[in-house]
């Protein structure tokens, strides 16, 4: 794990890391302070001074057997959803890939793909944020939290394993709409699918975002 100060995105400093040195192992670059951050649909995710931001990279190698790779941000965003819920937080996982609090988005991932090498994102509102999104409900130790949610995802915890939990999670989204080619789509009458993806509007959709 690297702390930085200050970055304008942990995502995009991570994958200019890569290409200049090299994929030797498993990669986290951590930061409270974000000024240009990339959100789902290269959308731009405002990172407020206090917050936390953090990327990854890992090996296909190094993730378990089982997972459908379009479906990594469920994955990866299921092991904070839990470790908050242990902590006391009812933050729930919005699919694909979005944190909520009281009807309001408090955090969200992004995963990518390239070279045999998955990058994933993930932004939370721990205390800085405009009107239109929420915060945590908790105080959490910084440090302990990302050393409990690193040594979970060593243990390659199995996708059917995940899946079996996060199928009763998703009941929580049929009140919310999520977004495809650029629409709102309401998950209303959304059928979940063993590998992650979902069936709506006569359409079958990845969550890899």
């Amino acid at each position: 794990m690297i702390f930085l100060e200050s970055v304008d995105s942990t995502h995009t400093y991570i994958k200019r890391y890569i290409s200049e040195n090299g994929y030797k192992e498993p990669l986290a670059i951590i930061t409270q302070n974000q000024t240009n951050g990339i959100g789902s649909r290269d959308n731009k995710w405002e990172g407020k001074n206090g917050n936390l931001f953090f990327s990854f990279v890992i090996h296909q190698e190094e993730l378990p057997i089982d997972l459908p790779l379009q479906s990594s941000s469920i994955y990866f965003s299921f092991f904070i959803k839990e470790i908050l819920s242990d902590l006391g937080s009812k933050v729930f996982l919005k699919w694909p890939n979005d944190f909520y609090l009281n009807e309001k988005k408090i955090g969200g991932t992004i995963t990518n793909f390239s070279n045999n090498l998955l990058y994933c994102g993930i932004g939370l509102n721990l205390k800085q944020f405009n009107s239109s999104y929420g915060g945590l409900d908790i105080e959490i130790n910084l440090h302990n939290f990302l050393e409990n949610y690193f040594n979970l995802i060593k243990k390659k915890m199995k996708w059917k394993k995940i899946f079996s939990k996060y199928r009763i999670e998703f009941e929580s989204n049929r009140q919310y709409t999520t977004t495809i080619n650029n629409k709102k789509v309401s998950l209303k009458d959304a059928l979940l699918n063993e590998d992650g993806s979902i069936n709506i509007s006569n359409e079958k959709v990845f969550s890899l975002r």
